[in-house]
């Protein structure tokens, strides 16, 4: 199988837009929580009236304006999802300085994009309109912004790029699991060259309505938004809708090397599992993402005692965090694992970004990366009290300077679906 590096990184946050900007800002210990009913009323209905915003405002101050990244027709015809994430593959196809001219190149190169939810907001002022004014009152584009494999189309289209054209769709697994299917269709042979990544922007009240009902969102911190999300926290309530995107450029090793690329690190190993359990809530135990890191190791061919550092999926619930937190455990406390569960380096980074759904494991990878090119663990913010049986190092509140050679990171959805991304660094 061929190798797979990473050699470009793009990312639209709630801490900003641009890696580095969100990076600095998360390791400084910022939060991009805020309450939202001054966006709009309807939230002040709701029990959660927070979540994490993409910050509006000009592009050299680290913020979003579409019109600096798009064309109005652009912009008329994309998804907010969509869009993050076409800026977020500028920037990651900037870093990596990979602009293909001849059609060998762009046949060699694809898009993985998903999202989660995608254009929820289109559907919902379409039933609207519909329901209001009948058929006339459907927009022509209905569809094609209803779409979630458009996102990967419109980033095709803008470069020319004539490899895979993908999309995943696993809820809140998606991220992850575009960004390995793309390191498959590079170590397959069907591509030198892939954008991949995951984009999510649901910030709406429906969407959170839905999520409140189901009594997983964080509602006693509306007052309070900054201090939420708090995962691994013993007075943790539940989790922080967010939005957003995260592409990253992978690249088959030699090719890379050929054309003097700078690789941040390598994408070693991919897992996948499914819980076979519940709707949403997973197993005590932490079963199916147990599987899921332990497939990632064995495709990387190292040992629970090499990993240096886990990016946690968190998302600040009560289940959820303790779940993995066991998995974790189980897994690197093994006979060729860690000494002591204070050896064990966990850090959730959803207390400041939130959890961005389908884009999460895209911006997990992308701070999993940095980490490892930095030599820096980013902190859990929030973390003020932990709990029975959590007694790992958790970065809490602060970042960890830590010789991070190997990290994994997680991602896990509704429905059971478990995924596990390893990066190392280059050897």
């Amino acid at each position: 199988m061929r190798r797979v590096v990473v050699t470009g990184l793009g990312a639209v946050t709630p801490l900003g837009v641009g890696v580095r900007q969100t990076w600095k800002r998360l390791l400084d210990g910022h939060c991009g929580i805020v309450n939202v009913v001054d966006r709009d009323e309807r939230f002040r209905d709701i029990p959660s009236q927070i979540a994490a915003v993409v910050p509006r405002g000009k592009k050299e101050d680290g913020a979003w304006t579409a019109s600096e990244w798009l064309s109005r027709g652009d912009e008329r015809v994309m998804a907010k999802f969509a869009q993050y994430a076409m800026a977020a593959a500028e920037e990651a196809l900037g870093d990596a300085g990979w602009k293909p001219t001849s059609f060998e190149h762009k046949e060699a190169t694809g898009v993985c994009l998903g999202s989660g939810i995608g254009n929820f907001e289109e559907m919902y002022d379409t039933v609207v309109a519909y329901e209001q004014g009948g058929y006339k009152k459907v927009n022509p584009l209905f569809v094609p912004k209803l779409l979630i494999n458009l996102g990967a189309g419109h980033i095709s289209m803008r470069y020319g790029f004539m490899g895979p054209n993908h999309a995943a769709t696993t809820a809140c697994t998606t991220g992850a699991h575009s960004i390995g299917d793309a390191s498959r269709f590079i170590a397959c042979g069907d591509a030198d060259v892939m954008v991949a990544g995951g984009g999510e922007s649901c910030i709406h009240p429906l969407a959170i309505g839905g999520f409140a009902r189901a009594r997983s969102l964080a509602t006693d911190f509306n007052d309070n938004p900054e201090k939420a999300s708090r995962p691994f926290d013993a007075d943790r309530k539940g989790f922080v809708v967010g939005e957003g995107a995260a592409m990253l450029v992978l690249e088959e090793l030699n090719h890379a090397r050929a054309r003097g690329a700078h690789i941040y690190a390598e994408l070693k190993g991919y897992g996948c599992s499914a819980d076979s359990h519940h709707m949403t809530a997973p197993k005590e135990n932490g079963e199916g993402a147990f599987m899921a890191m332990k497939k990632a190791l064995k495709q990387a061919q190292l040992t629970p005692g090499e990993i240096d550092y886990v990016n946690a999926h968190a998302t600040s619930t009560i289940i959820g965090d303790a779940a993995e937190n066991a998995a974790i455990k189980t897994l690197l406390l093994g006979p060729e694992g860690k000494q002591k569960p204070a050896d064990i380096n966990v850090s959730s980074t959803k207390g400041a970004v939130g959890h961005l759904l389908g884009g999460a494991g895209a911006v997990e990878a992308v701070f999993s990366v940095m980490a490892i090119q930095d030599n820096v663990m980013p902190p859990t913010i929030n973390l003020d009290r932990l709990a029975d049986g959590f007694d790992c190092n958790y970065a809490p509140n602060e970042s960890q300077a830590r010789k991070i050679d190997v990290a994994l990171t997680n991602s896990f959805g509704f429905g059971g679906t478990n995924s596990s991304l390893c990066f190392a660094r280059l050897k």
